[in-house]
């Protein structure tokens, strides 16, 4: 339980909205800053300005999946106005409150060392990453099945990547009927991929891969479909590029060649964001009663 625990929500999607409902049934106070706009109501909870005196003494911050901005802005779904934070806010926190993100960026690191903040990354936590991988592996093969002409099943689909989003990706193409081929670097994987059923391909035979793909999907943040792997590729290729933006693919010269390319980050909020929020909420509220929790606390100063 979080009872007697402060909350501070800074906008969000409506992945936040299923972690506010359980940070509420907790038993935590919950202040809302740019929900204006959010037709769901939630029972004990304020509505407040984002101004310093509503930071003050909280024990929890938390922000949306995105994070922060180097420029302090954060994205919101519904406020009226732009969410910019600045380095007075966190500074109202309560000591060694935790700020919740799923990513952070520099000046977000560097504020939350400054004052003694303990920074929570959700996306690098195990328990949220790899859950966070089914609803992503859904959407991505949803938005396949949405741009292809053919089934999943008895297509060529190569991944690009076996990370918790490729493993879990990988493993839902092949129990679909698809002649799957995997693309990673380390000895390990490629050795499980091949115990797992699938085609296991070394890194430097990527353009081998490729070739004759129906499909391919890339989980890598790293430029791995430039405009040289693209021309030798089927022009009627489709690539679902689920990696952080900008993704691993040259956009430019897909489209420039005329091939279906589509960047597709942040899939769990779309496609399923009462799952990815619920995923997310449970992971917090452990953290939160996690006294030496995994996230490394900052000292300040």
């Amino acid at each position: 339980m979080l009872t007697g625990r402060r909350f501070i929500f800074v906008g969000g999607d409506l992945r936040q909205l299923e972690v506010i409902q359980q940070v509420v049934d907790n038993d935590a106070t919950v202040t809302l800053v740019g929900f204006e706009l959010c037709n769901r109501t939630f029972t004990d909870t304020t509505h407040a300005d984002l101004t310093v005196e509503t930071f003050a003494g909280a024990d929890a911050l938390v922000l949306p999946v995105a994070g922060m901005a180097e420029d302090g802005s954060v994205q919101t779904r519904f406020s009226r106005e732009p969410l910019i934070l600045n380095e007075h806010h966190f500074a109202a926190l309560k000591p060694g409150a935790k700020v919740f993100t799923g990513i952070a960026r520099n000046r977000l690191e560097s504020i939350c060392s400054e004052y003694g903040l303990c920074l929570v990354k959700l996306m690098e936590q195990d328990e949220v990453a790899i859950l966070n991988s089914i609803p992503t592996a859904e959407g991505a093969i949803a938005l396949a099945m949405e741009k292809t002409e053919v089934t999943i099943h008895d297509s060529n689909v190569v991944v690009l990547g076996f990370g918790r989003c490729g493993k879990t990706l990988s493993r839902t193409l092949h129990a679909l009927g698809a002649h799957v081929r995997v693309v990673a670097k380390p000895l390990p994987e490629l050795a499980r991929i091949r115990e797992m059923g699938m085609q296991d391909v070394p890194f430097e035979r990527l353009l081998e891969a490729v070739q004759d793909a129906d499909i391919v999907f890339n989980t890598i943040p790293a430029l791995v479909l430039p405009a040289a792997i693209l021309k030798e590729m089927r022009l009627d290729a489709v690539i679902i590029d689920i990696a952080s933006a900008p993704g691993g693919t040259d956009f430019r010269y897909a489209e420039r060649r005329g091939m279906t390319a589509i960047l597709a980050p942040s899939l769990p909020g779309i496609v399923a964001p009462k799952t990815a929020g619920k995923i997310i909420a449970e992971s917090i509220c452990r953290l939160m009663n996690v006294k030496d929790a995994e996230p490394e606390v900052h000292e300040k100063g």
